[in-house]
């Protein structure tokens, strides 16, 4: 499919001096709305832009934009707390069953010490030494 050599673009907005853009009002809002122009009000006799006249979609969608903004901190904010809380748990969780792992790891080593001379297998002290980091803990 042929692709236009010239895409349309939106015109760029309309600067209109604040005297002009009272007298012109009626007809700067009809032209937002038929045309969706926005024209820029500048106060007379200075370039810099103070207000404009911009279409109602255009100045809904800011607004709702703002809004979307708003609702969406707050929604992550609340989702930021219930991950937080939910590590916190975990966390705690997992140090206690590593308490618990670590209290029956000394219980066992403790009852084959009792049946087995420490030292007398190497398989054991082999053994023994990767449990290390656990039974120091």
């Amino acid at each position: 499919m042929a692709v236009p050599a010239l895409t349309p673009r939106p015109d760029p907005p309309r600067s209109v001096p604040l005297r002009e853009a009272r007298t012109r009002f009626s007809q700067l809002v009809a032209l937002a709305e038929l045309t969706d122009a926005v024209t820029v009000v500048t106060r007379d006799g200075d370039p810099r832009p103070v207000a404009a006249i911009v279409p109602a979609a255009a100045a809904r969608s800011a607004a709702q934009a703002r809004a979307d903004a708003d609702r969406l901190a707050t929604v992550t904010a609340g989702w930021a707390r219930r991950l937080e809380e939910q590590h916190r748990r975990g966390a705690q969780r997992h140090a206690a069953e590593l308490a618990a792992i670590r209290a029956a790891l000394a219980e066992v080593w403790a009852e084959v010490d009792r049946r087995v001379a420490p030292g007398s297998d190497p398989s054991l002290a082999r053994l023994r030494a990767a449990h290390a980091d656990l039974l120091a803990g």
